[in-house]
């Protein structure tokens, strides 16, 4: 049978003198650590190296006292409350286009095409840009239109295989090749 322990208001304003010592880089960093992010997504979060996050944690460590980084965010939320994680976006922004169409004729067009299913001409100009005919498959690699790659595993493995039966028929393609050159210069193998 344990016994339930009551943090005093005295333990409280211990705490709270102690994470007011924190500079604003190390509660940044304790925050997020408080959000089960590792040393590398903080650092890529706040455009630091992973070092000083773990510089900064190891700081803040000393300053409270305690043994672990968790322990140390623990106490920053028990003094500030929850904070919540910040929702990743792509720092890719397209420029914006000027159009030589007027908005309205822009806003029509794009209520024609979703009555019609679709549009066609491709360098439709949207109020949100230029519209794209996009493809089922994403490529596998960055483009200016997708700088991530946000594929599933399912288009992982398809990529994987198409990329198999390529080098396949690349190969087959060179062998047929060399054998159609050693039978022109008439090589026997």
């Amino acid at each position: 049978m344990g016994l339930a322990v009551k943090k005093s208001d005295d333990d409280y304003r211990d705490t709270s003198a102690l994470v007011a010592q924190l500079s604003e880089g190390q509660l940044e960093v304790l925050r997020m650590v408080a959000n089960h992010m590792n040393s590398k997504e903080i650092a890529a979060e706040l455009d630091i190296s992973p070092h000083t996050v773990d510089q900064r944690a190891r700081q803040a460590i000393q300053i409270l006292g305690v043994s672990r980084r968790q322990e140390a965010a623990r106490l920053v939320v028990q003094v500030e409350g929850p904070s919540q994680r910040l929702i990743h976006q792509s720092p890719y922004i397209p420029e914006a286009t000027e159009s030589s169409q007027s908005e309205n004729t822009v806003g029509t067009q794009i209520r024609h095409a979703s009555r019609a299913g679709g549009s066609d001409f491709a360098g439709l100009q949207t109020e949100q840009g230029s519209a794209r005919i996009r493809t089922s498959l994403p490529l596998p690699f960055a483009t200016g239109s997708q700088p991530r790659n946000e594929m599933g595993v399912g288009f992982r493995l398809l990529w994987i295989v198409l990329i198999a039966i390529g080098a396949l028929f690349s190969a087959g393609m060179y062998l047929a090749g060399l054998e159609s050159l050693a039978r022109l210069l008439g090589i026997q193998g």
